[in-house]
Formats: C-alpha cells, sequence, structure tokens
C-alpha cells in the first residue's frame, strides 16, 4: 500500500526536484560569473535547503546531531558512510559554515543541472576512479586547496553508496592522500542513517517517511594520531558501530 503510495508522491517530488535544479543552474552562473566563488558559494547552500525541502513532499525529515565545538579556523577532514544522493544535499547544508568540498566521480562533472556546475566551480575534486594517473595529482590538489583555505573535505571511503545501509569495507587511498596533503587537519567521523530507504524501491518510486539522521562525532587532531593506520580503523569503527540496523 505504501508502494503504490509512493507513485504519485514520488512524481510530484521529482518534477519539483527537477525544477529546483533546473532554476539554480543560472542563478549559480550568474553568482559565480558577476559576483565571484563566495556568493556562488551561498547560492549553492540556498539550493541545498530547496532540495531538503522537496524531499520533504515524500515525507522525508533531516536532524543533525552535532554536540561538539567545530574549530572553524583550519581544516577539516569529514569522513562518513555513504548510503545514497540524499547524503549530499543535507550534510552541504549542515556542514556549510566550514565550507564543505566533495570528492565525486569525474562522470558527475558533465550533464546534471546545478549539480554538475558546482561539482566544477566549486572546489570539488572530479576523480577517474579507474585512472590513478588522473585520479591521485586530483587528490593531491584538492588536499592542498582544502589546506590553504581551511575548507572541509568531505570523502566516503567506501568508495560507492551502500543500497541496503550496510556498511562496505574502508579503502584507504584517499584518507592517506587527504592525511599527507592537510596535515593541520582536525577528522570528523560523521554517521549517516536512513539515507538508503529513500531508494529503497530502486530509482522510481521513492521512499516515504524517512527520518535521515547524521551523528557527527567527537573531531580528532590528526596531528595526534602517529600510525594514520590506526587512527583510520579507529574513524571507520567510530562510523560503523552508530549505523543502524
Amino acid at each position: 500500500m505504501v508502494k503504490l503510495l509512493s507513485y504519485p508522491i514520488s512524481v510530484i517530488y521529482f518534477i519539483f526536484f527537477g525544477l529546483t535544479l533546473l532554476v539554480f543552474h543560472p542563478i549559480q552562473w550568474f553568482c559565480f560569473n558577476v559576483f565571484g566563488p563566495k556568493a556562488h558559494e551561498k547560492s549553492v547552500y540556498a539550493l541545498q535547503f530547496c532540495l531538503m525541502r522537496c524531499a520533504n513532499i515524500l515525507g522525508s525529515r533531516f536532524s543533525c546531531n552535532n554536540p561538539h565545538t567545530i574549530e572553524s579556523d583550519r581544516p577539516l577532514i569529514v569522513v562518513t558512510n555513504h548510503q545514497s544522493l540524499h547524503d549530499i544535499y543535507p550534510l552541504t547544508w549542515y556542514m556549510r559554515k566550514h565550507h564543505p568540498k566533495f570528492i565525486s566521480k569525474i562522470e558527475l562533472g558533465k550533464g546534471i543541472p546545478s549539480v554538475s556546475y558546482n561539482l566544477r566551480h566549486g572546489g570539488a575534486a572530479l576523480i577517474d576512479r579507474k585512472n590513478p594517473r588522473q585520479s591521485l595529482p586530483a587528490l593531491m590538489k584538492f588536499g592542498e586547496y582544502i589546506e590553504k583555505n581551511n575548507y572541509a573535505a568531505v570523502i566516503f571511503p567506501e568508495g560507492t553508496r551502500s543500497k541496503d545501509g550496510n556498511p562496505k569495507p574502508f579503502q584507504t587511498k584517499g584518507l592517506e592522500i587527504l592525511f599527507k596533503k592537510i596535515p593541520s587537519a582536525l577528522v570528523v567521523p560523521v554517521t549517516i542513517n536512513n539515507s538508503w530507504k529513500m531508494l529503497r524501491y530502486g530509482k522510481f518510486p521513492a521512499g516515504l517517511g524517512n527520518h535521515i539522521k547524521f551523528t557527527v562525532h567527537k573531531p580528532i587532531d590528526l596531528a595526534t594520531f602517529a600510525d594514520k593506520k590506526e587512527l583510520i580503523e579507529t574513524v571507520e569503527t567510530t562510523i560503523k558501530n552508530h549505523i543502524e540496523h
């Protein structure tokens, strides 16, 4: 019954979702080309807020539990599990004061209104997972950019999303590069729950009535861990121990 109900509601949702991307594409272009990167960044945050309101059509709601005071004058490496595309826009909104920048597959840099434009012009790292000669230098340059500007690098170490919420093993290479290139960073583990349920039926229809939760764990000063493998294991364990099953 719920799945049947989701068909007409999903049609309405996708119309508003698509219109939001279409409307914000020229807004981003105008902000970037007329007023510069800071104005563009503000337009991107407005886009994330509107996408969250679109998800409300599906009965989705979002919450972020962050009991920690995170310094805003130093770079961050935000490490999180990955359940769906619905991880990205609320996480961007909740972390906006830290200027979150994402590592994304290169294919997303073209063809998607608003999304592709932001990835190309907003400071993201676009990597070709099948080509280390492209991806490794791109990650290094990205890390240097984060370190220089005191921004937040957001990385999904699983490499691809979990379709059922069960986490995949962390791939460590990207984290190791970021640790090397952003030595003054705070490492911020984040656990995401329930966003996979919005895709429980596949791409269509969308799942209804989900509470998507973001839990921000205690930041870790990267410099205090001499053994970076131990740090990765600590972060991975922290994130996975808070995934709801």
